[in-house]
């Protein structure tokens, strides 16, 4: 792991707290109240949404880097439900087939190296009928921001452990194949709340 992916988890909450004490706050409470039985989460990282979990059976937590879980320990006595960690990458799970009731993932798909792979593993390992339930953010439509974050990328990919600014991640979900039920816009377009079967 270079210097910048071992700084990236020590500032990653201080960095996002402004928009998680408000507009985010809202829209993981909403969306993770929505997840039910056996729940994956994908990339879990600090353990964010840890204390949103309700009405679960148990949560498995996956994240590849190590340093994020151990932030995301801290967090573990604030979730109601029972919560394991997996390090782990979302391209290859370790879980049997149609194993989760539930997928969770928010903020995420834009930093997953190859995100087609991700998606097929997500289909493998959900039931049939299960709720999969993104929060991400994404290329907007609006030309000129557009660009703005082809531009950004290259140099925002280094600095934030690999996120992609530009990534038409709604595109992507549909390409997979995913039923698409429900979605939300934030923040002009740049925040989706994608929920899909």
């Amino acid at each position: 792991m270079n210097v910048l992916g071992k700084w990236f988890p020590s500032i990653y909450d201080m960095a996002m707290s402004p928009l998680e004490k408000g507009t985010f706050k809202t829209i993981r409470k909403e969306l993770i109240g929505k997840a039910a039985g056996r729940v994956l989460e994908i990339g879990a990282g600090t353990g964010i949404n840890f204390p949103f979990y309700q009405n679960v059976e148990r949560v498995d937590a996956i994240e590849p880097n190590p340093l994020m879980i151990e932030k995301a320990k801290k967090r573990l006595h604030l979730a109601d439900v029972p919560v394991q960690y997996h390090t782990q990458s979302a391209e290859n799970l370790s879980f049997p087939n149609m194993t989760f009731d539930s997928v969770v993932a928010t903020l995420v798909l834009c930093s997953i190296p190859d995100p087609v792979s991700a998606l097929k593993e997500i289909k493998r390992v959900a039931k049939p009928n299960a709720s999969i339930l993104f929060f991400e953010h994404v290329k907007m439509e609006q030309p000129f921001l557009a660009q703005l974050q082809e531009t950004l990328t290259p140099a925002w990919k280094k600095v934030c452990d690999g996120c992609h600014l530009n990534r038409n991640t709604l595109a992507l979900i549909r390409e997979a194949g995913f039923e698409i039920q429900k979605v939300e816009s934030y923040y002009k377009g740049l925040f989706l709340v994608i929920e899909c079967r």
